[in-house]
Order: structure tokens, then sequence, then C-alpha cells
């Protein structure tokens, strides 16, 4: 559940808010979609992309890490580390995987689907 305020007749919602201390699966959150875009809030904790394979999306991916790291791995071998701040724009059918996030803090990834 978002906290979040009316602010001038806007939602107002941060991006940090409710973070469970304890995250034992991977948490993906919907934060707007329309017919064109989608935006996610995606937390991890020391999770990995599952072993069913790589990510293959019909979408365009732009991803930015706002706290934490983690690390994506495509399938030509090349791993990114993307930190507190580093975002990556990764291609539709481009295969990737998360191979590491950090354990000792959330990592707090903002997706942009389009």
């Amino acid at each position: 559940m978002w906290c979040y305020m009316i602010l001038r007749g806007e939602l107002l919602v941060n991006i940090f808010s409710n973070i469970p201390s304890e995250i034992p699966h991977e948490i993906f959150e919907d934060i707007l979609i329309t017919d064109k875009l989608r935006i996610e809030r995606v937390i991890s904790k020391g999770q990995t992309s599952p072993d069913i394979g790589w990510y293959d999306q019909t979408d365009n991916e732009w991803v930015i890490v706002l706290s934490g790291y983690g690390v994506i791995e495509y399938s030509n071998g090349v791993q990114v580390t993307l930190k507190q701040g580093d975002y990556l724009h990764i291609k539709a059918h481009e295969k990737h995987r998360v191979i590491a996030t950090s354990v000792d803090e959330a990592t707090v990834w903002l997706a942009i689907f389009y």
C-alpha cells in the first residue's frame, strides 16, 4: 500500500514509501499504466532473475537504480553494474537477466517500459 497525500489536487507519493524491512521475494509494483507506457517500481534484496532463463521483453525498457545496486547480464556475457543513480536502456528482445542485487539494503529500481 502506497503512502500518499493530496497536494493542490495532485496525488503525491514517495517512491521510497512502504519498503518492507524483510524482502523474501522481489516486489514488482506498477505505478502508472497507459496504452503505450508502463512505469514499475521493483524492490530487491539479494534476489536475482528466476532460473527459468532470460528476460526477452516485447517492450523497450529504461531502468534506473534509486538505491542499492544491481548487476545486469546480457546473453552475450556482458555484465553491467548499476549503482544509485545509474540508468540503462534495454532494447526490446535484448535478452538479459539480473545476476546480483544488494543484500545489505533494498535495491529500488524504477523501470519504464515503452
